[in-house]
């Protein structure tokens, strides 16, 4: 079967959602289209631990978590954290900022959220087609494989944010990547990103504390520090300090098998400080309980700070004061997209003119975590990917009217042999 179409939105993510608004809003028929049963499901997904929707701090702060440099800024400067905030007050869903600037729905849930979201898209007349797996793009057409067999749509101009590859079975799965190589579009490979990095820990580390945060921390590598936490895992670390350098890590890692990442155990401490305190303490004492009472370590702490020594922790004051500032892990590797947050890699910037459309392809738009940009976890994400697809999608609506192209006609067209199905 062949349908007309006027626009296509294909990925019901936060930046295919985002654009269908924006170019519904503007007048234009849109249909979105996704694979899974459901729209947002990685967004549900990230409303488990209270949906971090952007953050508070100063924009020039707030624009350089990405990476390439200036990948964002023109979308984000045109859609700001307060503006973000304000949409979702006038969806019903007014935020706040927490303890760590990072900001929140009020609910501290994604669903209704979404459901508000989504009741704005049907009252802009967006029209949705679950369960339709994108298979092809040639000239002016688009196929698609559904439950009723397989389709072929002629929109009038088409916007992908197909995602990454992380939490493929969340509906990002990366299938999309041989499809923009065939039409000529540079693709870096697609990498883990905010995810965990391997650690070759001792069996009774492992066993005594897996599961166990590391609280009140700063991580160094490459001359880059993030405080924060982070979580002991089996095969080694994660949380949200790990996943702020996954990109020095991952590039560490991938150009010389491994990374070395420095752990400060008490970065509200100097040296001397630590070392004046670990002077004092009762004769008789383990090195357990004077790093406990003397440098306030935490149980896990004081085995991680074993297992950088390799050995027995220096007993001179000084130098365990130097390794407590300074514990050197190794990481051997990073764990697979199936269990990272998001993706680097994607489709080249470049190959992107200024209204995100495909240089080769006319017509085609793309927006959201498939191009080759990242960010750490705390919000930058979504408001990354929502505030690009705004921008894609305005890209559209100027090269439209550039071209002159009015609405095409929506009534599906009966392929050759074929009777038209009646309007859906």
């Amino acid at each position: 079967m062949v349908q007309g179409c006027d626009i296509a939105v294909i990925g019901g993510g936060p930046a295919g959602l985002a654009a269908a608004e924006i170019l519904a809003a503007s007048g234009r028929t849109v249909t979105l289209y996704d694979r899974m049963p459901s729209l947002g499901r990685k967004l549900l997904m990230a409303g488990r631990g209270g949906l971090n929707l952007t953050h508070s701090e100063p924009l020039p702060a707030f624009l350089s978590r990405y990476h390439p440099a200036q990948s964002l800024t023109e979308a984000i400067r045109a859609f700001p954290p307060a503006s973000l905030r304000q949409w979702c007050a006038e969806l019903g869903q007014p935020t706040f900022v927490g303890s760590s600037g990072r900001v929140f729905p009020e609910s501290f849930k994604a669903s209704p959220l979404l459901r508000a979201w989504l009741a704005r898209l049907a009252e802009h007349g967006v029209a949705i087609r679950p369960r339709h797996r994108l298979t092809g793009i040639s000239e002016g057409a688009l196929t698609f494989e559904t439950p009723e067999g397989d389709l072929t749509v002629r929109p009038t101009a088409t916007l992908l944010a197909l995602g990454g590859a992380s939490w493929p079975r969340l509906g990002s799965d990366g299938a999309w990547v041989p499809l923009l190589e065939g039409l000529g579009a540079a693709v870096a490979p697609l990498r883990p990103a905010n995810a965990g990095f391997a650690c070759a820990w001792s069996d009774t580390f492992r066993e005594r504390h897996a599961g166990t945060p590391l609280k009140r921390i700063a991580l160094t590598v490459a001359g880059e520090t993030v405080p924060g936490e982070a979580i002991v895992t089996r095969t080694g670390l994660e949380g949200g300090a790990v996943y702020a350098l996954s990109r020095p890590l991952r590039e560490a890692i991938l150009a010389e098998g491994s990374a070395r990442l420095v752990v400060d155990l008490r970065p509200d401490l100097g040296v001397e400080v630590l070392a004046a305190r670990l002077s004092t303490g009762r004769k008789g004492d383990s090195l357990s309980a004077r790093l406990r009472k003397a440098a306030g370590l935490s149980p896990v702490a004081i085995g991680l700070l074993r297992e950088a020594a390799g050995a027995a922790p220096p007993a001179d004051p000084g130098a365990l004061a130097r390794l407590i500032k300074a514990a050197p892990l190794t990481l051997t590797g990073m764990m697979g997209l199936d269990r990272a947050i998001s993706t680097a890699g994607g489709v080249d910037l470049g190959a992107l003119d200024g209204n995100a459309m495909l240089r080769v392809r006319p017509g085609l738009f793309l927006a959201g975590e498939m191009l080759d940009w990242e960010a750490p976890t705390g919000g930058y994400l979504l408001q990354g990917s929502i505030a690009g697809g705004r921008a894609a999608a305005g890209g559209m609506l100027r090269w439209l009217a550039d071209q002159g192209l009015a609405q095409k006609p929506t009534r599906p067209v009966a392929s050759a042999g074929q009777d038209a199905p009646s309007p859906s």
